[in-house]
């Protein structure tokens, strides 16, 4: 995913010759800074320098009422199976499962985080080095996957030849009873940029709640991983102390979309200094992803969301309509809403991705968008990054990549789900939440 404006691109990076992806700062294959590249080949181009778009604009639209809930299409059985993740038995384990996690929190609430911050980590099957052998001159460390000699630096690079390394949060699963994410590098990528979190509690009157938060972290800003793991892990920790004390849905959702904010913008804090001032933060690459969330009770489905990443509806009954419940805040987005372009139009575009809404230090304004429904039958909410969405764009596309049996299996539903975006190419990271509806009566505990 990428902001407005975007950096100078290259069409190969000028080290190894691999064509970069729209907005990537670093090579995928390398790592090399493409940012620094493409600066020093434009200026010696002696050449005018393109224009740019300029700020962030933001389509309008009305907010719903706190107090209104939207029906949903009925639904019950169907589907088809879909193609297994490529990454196999590697990746996923050899039976297609994620190992247990460890014990319940002593709140009551459980929560996993797909990310390796200090809110928790979720299960990991990832890609690391592994054991560091002892290289040569004695010293211990870890060896460089790539060239088998070189040590491998903080950045996570071989100090030798370059090569980017794998991290635990390359791949991660996390289960709870009634909710499943995963998150995937992806194929192109050299670090994952998403995150996740879910948790599940019970309210007031006894009645169960599961919350799943998804953020994609733009990947032309600063420390997008940073950023997408502070969202993840404060908007749940918003709502995990909100819910079960009996707060509206939509109002804990809010809230919860303001505090993920306020964690990104103290990264730009953090990285500029504390004389920064908001207005020159506004200026500046400062830290930013975008956030979708999802709660989920006994009869009704709260979503909150800011930028382009997606919540859909699936029924368990293929026959009835899907639905879409989010509106991206994009650029393709706002030039359908506006009736310059049909939505195929607007998608083919090399800016269809250009987000207009997102949470930093250097956004505009925070405008968070929540909704509830209250669906009549069972079904599933997909909450995902546009690295799965990219790959089952419509409602009823992504009806058709999810399990027939996803209730009933919603961790084997994510995988199935990574696995399409990676079997369509992998060109983003890839990040899932399948949360069940209606929340299921069970142990609030960590699975």
């Amino acid at each position: 995913m990428s902001q407005m404006p975007q950096p100078p691109q290259l069409s190969a990076c000028p080290t190894c010759d691999e064509p970069p992806q729209s907005g990537d700062r670093y090579c995928d294959r390398c790592g090399a800074d493409l940012s620094a590249a493409a600066a020093a080949a434009e200026a010696s181009a002696d050449r005018p320098v393109p224009p740019q778009l300029s700020g962030a604009v933001r389509a309008t639209r009305p907010e719903p009422d706190p107090e209104d809930d939207y029906e949903l299409a009925a639904p019950a059985t169907g589907g088809q199976g879909q193609a297994a993740d490529l990454r196999a038995a590697g990746a996923l384990g050899t039976d297609g499962t994620a190992p247990p996690a460890g014990p319940a929190p002593e709140t009551g609430a459980s929560t996993h985080t797909g990310a390796d911050d200090a809110a928790g980590t979720g299960t990991c099957t990832g890609t690391g080095t592994g054991a560091d052998p002892r290289l040569p001159g004695g010293e211990p460390g870890p060896r460089c996957a790539a060239c088998q000699e070189g040590t491998i630096g903080q950045d996570g690079f071989c100090e030798r030849c370059g090569h980017a390394q794998g991290r635990e949060r390359d791949h991660v699963e996390s289960e709870l009873e009634g909710i499943a994410a995963a998150t995937d590098r992806g194929l192109r990528h050299h670090r994952n940029e998403d995150a996740f979190s879910v948790s599940s509690a019970e309210l007031p009157d006894g009645s169960p709640v599961v919350v799943a938060v998804v953020c994609d972290g733009v990947s032309s800003a600063t420390r997008p991983d940073d950023a997408s793991a502070a969202a993840a892990h404060a908007a749940n920790e918003a709502l995990m102390a909100s819910l079960p004390h009996g707060a509206h849905p939509q109002q804990a959702m809010n809230e919860a979309i303001v505090a993920a904010a306020e964690a990104v913008n103290s990264l730009a804090v953090e990285t500029d200094g504390p004389a920064s001032h908001p207005e020159q933060q506004r200026h500046q690459n400062a830290p930013a992803c975008t956030i979708v969330s999802a709660v989920v009770t006994s009869d009704i489905l709260t979503v909150g969301w800011v930028g382009d990443s997606r919540a859909y509806w699936v029924p368990d009954d293929r026959t009835a309509p899907p639905a879409r419940l989010t509106e991206d805040d994009s650029w393709a987005a706002q030039m359908v809403a506006a009736g310059l372009m049909s939505e195929a139009e607007a998608y083919a575009d090399e800016r269809a991705h250009a987000i207009t809404g997102w949470l930093g230090a250097d956004a505009y304004e925070l405008e968070p968008h929540t909704a509830s429904y209250k669906p009549d039958r069972p079904g599933v909410v997909v909450v995902c990054t546009d690295g799965l969405w990219n790959y089952a764009e419509s409602a009823e596309e992504m009806a058709r990549a999810v399990p027939p049996d996803a209730r009933a299996r919603p961790l084997n539903s994510a995988q199935v789900l990574v696995g399409h975006a990676l079997g369509g190419g992998g060109h983003d990271n890839v990040t899932v939440a399948v949360v069940p509806f209606p929340a299921a009566p069970g142990r609030a505990g960590s699975a």
